[in-house]
C-alpha cells in the first residue's frame, strides 16, 4: 500500500474514485496490526489503497471527522460511505469492503 501526500489524497477524492484511504500513526501498536491486515488485503482484492500519516495531517482529522486511529474510510465515487476504526478480522475487512465497493 502506497504512502499517499495531500496531493494524491485531493486527485482521488476530486475525480470521485473508489476505493480505501488508511489513517495510521507509526507509534500506534493497534495501526501496526491494522496494517497487516491491509496488507493482506491488497493481495486478495483489486482496490485502490492509500494510507496517510495522521500526524503529518491533522487538518484531515478535523476535516474528515476522523476519531482516532487505526481509520479506514471506504470511499465509493469520492465520497465516503463507511469509516471503520474497529478492523476485527482479515475476513471482516472484505467482507465491509465488498459491500460498498463490488
Amino acid at each position: 500500500m502506497n504512502e499517499w501526500n495531500r496531493n494524491e489524497l485531493a486527485a482521488f477524492l476530486t475525480h470521485d474514485e473508489s476505493g480505501l484511504l488508511y489513517f495510521y500513526t507509526p507509534l500506534c501498536g493497534t495501526c501496526q496490526v491494522a496494517s497487516r491486515m491491509l496488507l493482506v488485503l491488497e493481495e486478495l482484492i483489486d482496490v485502490k489503497m492509500g494510507k496517510l500519516n495522521l500526524n503529518f495531517y491533522p487538518d484531515l482529522a478535523a476535516d474528515l471527522a476522523i476519531e482516532s486511529v487505526p481509520c479506514l474510510l471506504i470511499i465509493r465515487n469520492g465520497i465516503v460511505v463507511e469509516t471503520l476504526y474497529a478492523f476485527h478480522s482479515v475476513p471482516y475487512l472484505l467482507e465491509k469492503i465488498k459491500e460498498h465497493l463490488t
